[in-house]
């Protein structure tokens, strides 16, 4: 399987994405040809070889010559034009949409208003633009399996924008990093812009130290900063030590736990229901003994990243526990395909579970049985029994 490892411990930035992705390898001309299908006003691009710190990499900038018109804001469906009338493969415009569509709704969410009102100021430039429709081409160049970011180093201090001064992370990078595991503070300046952020959020599989591949090829973006820590985006290309089988797919998760002991039982089905409307992937209840022999069960809700917050509340409101446990873990699923089978009492719906091409194990959905079984006077095991025996209406 090939893998692209994102190594943020000093950010990641538009520019410092381009620069790192050249310096894998991918050819500039190429790069430069694709970015040209973009129709915005006049600029320039430089690719150069620059330093931080000792650690050599590549440098991409993009300047705006003095006799071109000065830049202005673009509303978010204007980018989206933009992009779709542009002669970009599917691929990249695909990801260049959802790249800005991360922002956006950023924007969005912070100014309390819809998206077509909203007006990109840095993100509209030109060189954000570019950034980000680059990102987007040399992911679709590099054609990988799956996208890997360690956790993201976001700087401190404060920063400088079309709002005026604003703390480290920005408003808008801190509501994309939402549910993706940052550091803070390793420097007194901005090091993950909202553009690098958004290529992390809409383009990464599962963010992770722990890595487990065979690098091959690896590059330096070299940032605008210096300082003790190398202003440097490092990313990785490589080979993974195992795919994984045809038909699984594995991804990052969250599992969030505490223990039960003085909670009226009749009480945990609502708070299992209050966690599914959330969004939870999971919850299960598992009996257990605590000190002084008391019986007690173990309430674990997995959830993705997006989630946990919204978890965590409902524990804290409807559950006596006065703590959590969380733990980041790794889901692997089956694909699953689904079908309507009819019977004699009437048609249920069969989840299939398909590994290696086929079909290896079946279940019908219990809700239908549960219904057909009350609309016929028979038991929900009898309808099951059929289901498994294979007896159904042709």
């Amino acid at each position: 399987m090939k893998i692209l490892y994102y190594d943020c411990f000093s950010g990641i930035s538009g520019d410092m994405n381009l620069g790192a992705m050249l310096d894998l390898g991918i050819n500039p001309s190429y790069l430069l040809e694709e970015l040209k299908k973009i129709r915005i006003d006049s600029y320039e691009i430089r690719i150069s070889r620059d330093k931080r710190r000792g650690i050599s990499g590549t440098r991409f900038e993009v300047f705006i010559p003095p006799e071109s018109s000065p830049r202005h804001s673009r509303n978010y469906p204007e980018i989206t034009l933009l992009i779709q009338e542009s002669e970009l493969s599917e691929r990249a415009k695909e990801l260049s949409l959802l790249i800005f569509m991360k922002i956006a709704e950023a924007e969005a969410r912070i100014h309390d208003c819809p998206l077509e009102e909203i007006h990109f100021h840095e993100v509209g430039a030109i060189d954000s633009i570019l950034d980000i429709v680059g990102a987007a081409v040399c992911l679709d160049y590099l054609q990988v399996d799956r996208v890997l970011s360690s956790s993201v180093e976001v700087g401190g201090g404060v920063v400088r924008c079309a709002h005026g001064i604003l703390p480290v992370p920005a408003p808008a990078t801190t509501e994309i990093l939402k549910g993706i595991p940052i550091k803070y503070g390793g420097v007194p300046f901005e090091t993950t812009t909202p553009t690098g952020a958004a290529i992390l959020a809409a383009t990464v599989n599962a963010f992770t130290d722990k890595v487990n591949f065979t690098p091959q090829k690896i590059g330096y973006g070299i940032g605008q900063r210096d300082a003790e820590i190398p202003n440097v985006l490092r990313v990785f290309l490589g080979e993974s030590e195992g795919d994984l089988e045809e038909g699984v797919t594995e991804e990052d998760a969250w599992l969030v736990e505490c223990n039960l002991d003085d909670m009226n039982p009749e009480l945990y089905e609502a708070v299992m229901e209050a966690l599914f409307e959330k969004g939870a992937l999971d919850v299960y209840l598992t009996p257990i003994l605590m000190k002084k022999s008391r019986p007690a069960v173990t309430l674990s809700v997995i959830c993705s990243g997006d989630r946990k917050r919204d978890m965590e509340e409902v524990i804290w409101y409807q559950t006596t526990t006065f703590g959590l446990r969380s733990s980041r873990i790794s889901k692997a699923m089956l694909k699953r395909e689904f079908a309507e089978v009819k019977t004699q009492y009437g048609p249920v719906s069969m989840k299939y579970a398909v590994f290696r091409g086929r079909r290896i194990k079946s279940k019908p959905e219990y809700e239908d049985c549960k219904r057909l079984a009350m609309e016929n006077g028979v038991g929900i095991k009898e309808i099951m029994d059929l289901l498994s025996a294979g007896i159904t209406e042709t």
